[in-house]
């Protein structure tokens, strides 16, 4: 196993780095604030990095805990890992027990959600409010089914692995706001190298490949956490998940829930629209 050799800029990442062991890898999370425990996922190609102004702002009134998955931040990548979502779920599940969270409420976008959902039956005992952002937890739509099957092939497999592209190409053009160099220096050097990348190039892959997973959890989720207060920050600028398609079947599935839209955010809402996070997640569970 092996961890990637980079340190966060503590004016950018002003958080203590702590680590559980788990049965796949040592994850890497933060534990900021006090007060309510909030459980913030990360999708792909980011980490934690992502919720840094998200936590800054809750974190007077929140606990703030933000964790990579295996092979993603500053979390072990280890050997003989698949790199799904199941997988990462099954980590995430084994941290929340670790820590005994509990009035727990979880925050996932992009892959986050799926995987947050899942945490969250794992344990539904432990969770009373979720908050989902430009997500999805559904067999995938003809659209995400071509790129998935688009980027599972060769030549797009290497262009992430040796070239880094999913960060440097795909995320560069899907976050609105123009970060620094540092900034985006964040995301790019903690994937250094092809083997460090292979998380990130198996996502793309598991949007097909995850279908029953997703369907299971697609399944079970308004019997067993459709009664959770809920609050969806929506990105209306995401191509891949429109304003007008996915937060409607959300809805259905979480009655009692408010749907915030972040004017001009992008899929990475996180990075777009951190203070509208922040202020509706105060509005709805502060």
């Amino acid at each position: 196993m092996t961890i990637v050799d980079f340190m966060p800029s503590p004016d950018l990442y002003p958080f203590q780095s702590r680590w559980a062991q788990t049965s796949a890898a040592k994850v890497h999370y933060v534990d900021e604030g006090q007060g309510r425990p909030i459980l913030m996922l990360h999708g792909n190609p980011d980490w934690s990095f992502l919720y840094r102004n998200v936590i800054t702002g809750l974190r007077d009134d929140f606990r703030c805990i933000a964790a990579d998955y295996p092979g993603f931040g500053l979390s072990e990548h280890p050997e003989g890992y698949g790199y799904t979502a199941a997988e990462h779920a099954a980590a995430i599940s084994e941290l929340v027990e670790q820590l005994d969270l509990r009035d727990l409420i979880v925050f996932g976008a992009d892959w986050g959600g799926p995987i947050g959902l899942a945490v969250a039956l794992n344990s539904p005992e432990r969770v009373t409010g979720i908050v989902l952002g430009n997500t999805w937890c559904w067999s995938p739509t003809i659209l995400m089914r071509t790129f998935s099957f688009v980027m599972a092939r060769w030549p797009m497999q290497q262009w992430i692995l040796r070239r880094n592209s999913f960060v440097n190409v795909l995320m560069k053009r899907a976050v609105r706001r123009r970060l620094s160099i540092e900034e985006f220096a964040h995301y790019t050097d903690v994937f250094p190298d092809a083997e460090s990348r292979r998380g990130v190039a198996e996502f793309p892959k598991q949007i097909r490949a995850a279908g029953p997973w997703l369907e299971d959890i697609c399944g079970r989720v308004s019997a067993e956490l459709g009664d959770r207060p809920t609050l969806l920050v929506w990105g209306p600028k995401d191509l891949a998940l429109p304003l007008r398609r996915a937060p409607k079947r959300l809805r259905r599935m979480f009655p009692d829930n408010t749907l915030v839209e972040l004017s001009d955010a992008g899929h990475f809402i996180q990075e777009d629209a951190p203070d509208e996070i922040v202020a509706a997640i105060k509005e709805r569970f502060g």
